[in-house]
């Protein structure tokens, strides 16, 4: 499809949308959400915007979603919170997105879901309609009306209909970078493991991992605290390490540089600038 036949489908998705009850348009501060929220206004189709709070987004991001006039929710547990429950999150122990913002609220849902974004995203998002199943009493259904849209795509809408977008996307001459991403910081599916936001926002990276000591002390049984001797060996397994033969081989039994084997605690302070509390 062409740019024009994009939009043009976009629009007749969202008006295809039963309007018999109200339309929840998940609003998450990206450039993506702003694109529906600016197609749902062409398309004339009655939407409520609504930001999850994750607790753990950019900074900007609640004042961006109260200027597009999104609804604020607020979760029963903020990030730090969560961690202490149930640990460090992973790409394979995704708790966070169950907890802060993959959860039902209404019974149609408009997202700014996009094919490109990733190989995964391409696999399971093939149509631009499907049912989301949350349990067996909670079902949605969910539209995606930018599904087939590109990078250029979306700058070119923002461009052309003079979107402001969250100011993350801009660089300190105000031109918009749309590669730029604002989810959640430090999240584990980053192809860096979070790594880049956690040298960003290094107090935030501080403050998880003093949650995650809580969570450590108070699971002895679990097979994290019987694998590594303290957090912080864990928390550098899981962001600097391939796999455990990596880690053992950096930590435990192998030597890196001038014959010394890393300290996890103090790499981590230095690559990150900062000092845990004892």
């Amino acid at each position: 499809m062409t740019y024009e036949e994009k939009v043009g489908f976009a629009i007749k998705l969202l008006q295809s949308i039963p309007q018999d009850g109200p339309i929840e348009l998940c609003y998450s501060t990206g450039k993506d959400s702003d694109v529906i929220l600016e197609l749902a206004k062409m398309a004339k189709v009655p939407v409520r915007p609504i930001y999850k709070n994750t607790t753990c987004d950019r900074p900007g991001s609640i004042k961006h979603a109260r200027e597009m006039g999104a609804e604020i929710r607020q979760p029963e547990k903020n990030m730090l919170q969560l961690i202490e429950y149930a640990g460090w999150p992973s790409r394979w122990h995704r708790f966070c997105c169950m907890f802060l913002k993959e959860y039902k609220i209404l019974d149609r849902a408009i997202l700014g879901i996009r094919r490109c974004e990733s190989t995964g995203r391409a696999k399971r998002y093939k149509e631009p309609e499907q049912c989301r199943v949350y349990s067996k009493k909670e079902k949605s259904r969910q539209y995606f009306p930018i599904l087939y849209w590109t990078d250029d795509d979306v700058e070119r809408f923002i461009k052309e209909h003079n979107l402001k977008c969250h100011p993350h996307y801009y660089d300190k001459d105000e031109n918009f970078c749309v590669k730029r991403r604002v989810g959640c910081i430090g999240c584990p599916l980053r192809s860096d493991n979070g790594l880049a936001d956690f040298r960003e926002f290094p107090q935030i990276f501080k403050a998880r991992v003093r949650a995650f000591g809580r969570w450590f002390r108070s699971h002895p049984c679990s097979k994290t605290t019987k694998t590594f001797p303290d957090e912080y060996h864990a928390v550098f397994m899981k962001l600097f390490c391939r796999d455990m033969e990596h880690y053992d081989s950096l930590c435990g039994g192998g030597q890196l540089f001038d014959n010394q084997r890393i300290n996890p605690k103090e790499y981590m302070e230095e690559y990150f600038g900062i000092k845990f509390e004892i």
